[in-house]
């Protein structure tokens, strides 16, 4: 009991310490620790995360930052988009669940940028609250089970708010597997790891693959091998030799035994195999599992027709090129969040299932691919700010050889091939908060002395 009074006592004297050196030290955990919960919660956070940058601001603070000035472009590009929108409703309510874009990156504009130290901070005291997470609603399902004797309360989420699942359906289990990742990473990669850093690796990876997300679990091994033979100590010494022993598990693992079929299947007809989520849950036996080649190809399908992740993902990429051919969206698009009925109605046109009172249908649903999203309502001008966006975070992760950000970069570029992350609440702050702290005062910060407290 004395020994948990004491690290309490230990965590709540660094972080007045470190809010002392920056006034927006607490406000920034808050908002990070608070993204997983109630949006109430998280809305408190960030209203007190700007208020203390707005009573703090100093003339000095403010600093022109190409990097932080890019989501703010993207945002007002959506909001200008309301001129042309084809569903200014719809428009209007995106422009107010993507605001973050342009409120965090201003406070980090007009507040005290973090040292390198504070940053790891932040991070650590995040991933921690990850781990807390975690263990929270590992024990719910363990509890669940002995009551309702269901296995599925381990696993993913369910259809609905009520339906069994590791975490609720409105938390969603791609999302929170992003969040846990990056939580890894930091306990994983740390030089001097003790047994505590060591069992909260565990804790993360395991809920990380009770969570299921297919397209998150082969990007966390893919980073954990790219860690151990390219930026670990012992990696630098054995650059060859690692490249060639890398070049060799990648092969394997795609290649051998029930790992080599799980890909294969996804090309061949009638799977019910997906290397992404699906997309509608509970479906019944007896049901046509739509191919790839057909979901690209099919002049018509029927309500008996099931998508999979993946072909579902080849279905909607194929709706935006005919959108882009038929209404000549390249310049403009459609208008923030206004692609909707058009995707709508081009269910209706291939006739694919449309729901029911417990099933959500395919006609509902957006493009589950960032890019195309962002592309098919701002178009060009959209997408490519998203990519410099995304270009620049990658190249600064490189350059900085911290390898926590390097995740984050890596994990945004991959996750928006299969899901629309910021046209989510959580997903936008997430990606905003975690992509300024990361990308802000990076000239300011990279004196050797800073380096070295890394």
């Amino acid at each position: 009991m004395g020994n948990i009074y004491n690290s309490l006592k230990t965590v709540f004297q660094n972080l007045i310490k470190e809010n002392t050196s920056n006034s927006s030290f607490i406000p920034t955990l808050l908002v990070l620790v608070t993204i997983p919960l109630s949006f109430a919660i998280n809305n408190i956070a960030l209203a007190l995360f700007l208020l203390v940058v707005l009573l703090t601001f100093k003339k000095s603070n403010f600093k022109f930052q190409i990097n932080l000035i890019l989501p703010i472009t993207l945002y007002f590009l959506m909001v200008v988009s309301y001129f042309w929108t084809i569903d200014k409703k719809s428009t209007l309510s995106g422009i107010s669940t993507e605001i973050f874009l342009l409120l965090i990156p201003l406070a980090f504009l007009f507040s005290k940028d973090f040292s390198l130290a504070q940053k790891q901070k932040l991070i650590s005291f995040y991933s921690y609250s990850m781990v807390i997470l975690a263990l929270f609603f590992s024990i719910r399902a363990l509890v669940r089970y002995f009551m309702q004797d269901d296995i599925r309360v381990f696993f993913y989420h369910g259809e609905n708010e009520d339906d069994y699942g590791l975490v609720p359906k409105l938390l969603n289990a791609i999302h929170i597997s992003v969040f846990v990742a990056v939580a890894f990473f930091h306990f994983f990669t740390k030089e001097i790891r003790s047994k505590a850093d060591y069992f909260f690796s565990v804790v993360l990876f395991g809920f990380l693959l009770l969570l299921s997300s297919k397209n998150m679990v082969l990007a966390v091994i893919l980073l954990v091998l790219i860690y151990i033979f390219f930026f670990s100590k012992t990696a630098h010494k054995m650059r060859l030799r690692n490249l060639i022993v890398f070049g060799l598990l990648i092969a394997i693992i795609f290649s051998i035994g029930r790992i080599k079929q799980r890909f294969q299947v996804e090309f061949q007809t009638n799977t019910d195999k997906s290397l992404s989520a699906n997309v509608i849950e509970g479906i019944p036996v007896g049901v046509h599992y739509v191919s790839i080649k057909e979901a690209w190809t099919n002049e018509m399908f029927t309500p008996n027709d099931y998508f999979n992740g993946t072909a579902f993902r080849v279905y909607q990429f194929r709706l935006f090129l005919e959108m882009m051919n038929e209404d000549k969206i390249f310049w403009k698009g459609y208008g923030l969040n206004a692609s909707y009925p058009k995707i709508e109605a081009k269910g209706v046109a291939y006739n694919v299932y449309e729901g029911d009172h417990s099933n959500n249908g395919y006609q509902k649903m957006n493009f589950h691919n960032q890019y195309v999203q962002v592309f098919a309502e701002l178009g060009v001008f959209g997408f490519l700010i998203l990519v410099l966006m995304l270009g620049l975070n990658l190249k600064n992760a490189l350059k900085s050889k911290n390898f926590v950000h390097f995740v984050f970069a890596f994990l945004m570029i991959s996750l928006f091939l299969t899901e629309s992350f910021l046209w989510r609440q959580r997903g936008v702050v997430f990606f905003t908060m975690l992509y300024c702290l990361f990308n802000s005062g990076i000239v300011l910060n990279n004196s050797r002395q800073e380096q070295k407290i890394i």
